[in-house]
């Protein structure tokens, strides 16, 4: 088996975390740049991400699970809990600040290679605000690319994850403000070690075959 082939199957979807074990620092780290460096449909990062590590920022985010009991103690046993929300608007500040900082890192040549850059993102940007008119959508979409980059990330440095969409966002917008900063919550993601009863962690991966799953043409 290649070592991709080992790493694909190795992750799963833990279902209960040991209290006891935390995240190391350095580890934590290497998460944050795998977000940050996710990709995204013309570099737009219509992301941000809310990181708790303390108990009262846990206990903070399972408020909005207050009626999807069964997730609840995921977060609070958690090492570390990570909210990944969407930008509400992609406005033209976000699309300026990121034409900015790719000039920072040094990603044009010239003007006209920084205009083509802003016109090619305003064209996609502009296509899903006022045509398909599926924005939010659109967005929501790359976020869920960083989610799969997390997810296999924190497989590979060894730290356990769960994604949950079973929250009310509503009341997690409200407890974290999101919706005053310009964003909602889209995904909750648990991290940290399983627990030494975690079902799930014994059971086998099961997927479809790969015969059903792809036509080549």
């Amino acid at each position: 088996m290649s070592e991709l082939s080992y790493l694909t199957k190795k992750r799963y979807t833990t279902k209960a975390f040991d209290p006891t074990k935390k995240i190391a620092a350095d580890k934590i780290e290497e998460i944050k740049t795998l977000l940050q460096y996710s990709p995204s449909s013309t570099n737009s990062q219509p992301w941000h991400f809310v990181l708790a590590s303390s108990e009262e920022g846990k206990a903070t985010i399972a408020e909005s699970t207050v009626n999807f009991g069964f997730n609840t103690q995921k977060l609070l046993n958690a090492s570390h809990v990570l909210v990944l929300c969407t930008k509400v608007l992609m406005d033209d500040q976000h699309l300026s600040a990121v034409l900015e900082q790719e000039e920072k890192d040094g990603r044009f040549s010239d003007e006209e290679a920084k205009q083509g850059q802003h016109n090619g993102r305003s064209f996609f940007v502009n296509m899903h605000r006022y045509e398909l008119k599926d924005a939010q959508q659109w967005m929501e979409k790359q976020v869920y690319l960083a989610l799969g980059n997390l997810l296999l990330g924190a497989s590979v440095i060894d730290v356990d994850a769960c994604p949950i969409e079973g929250f009310d966002a509503t009341i997690l917008n409200q407890v974290l403000g999101l919706r005053e900063q310009g964003y909602c919550a889209s995904v909750i993601v648990a991290l940290g070690y399983k627990a030494e009863d975690d079902f799930n962690a014994k059971l086998p991966k099961s997927r479809l075959p790969q015969e059903q799953l792809f036509t080549e043409i």
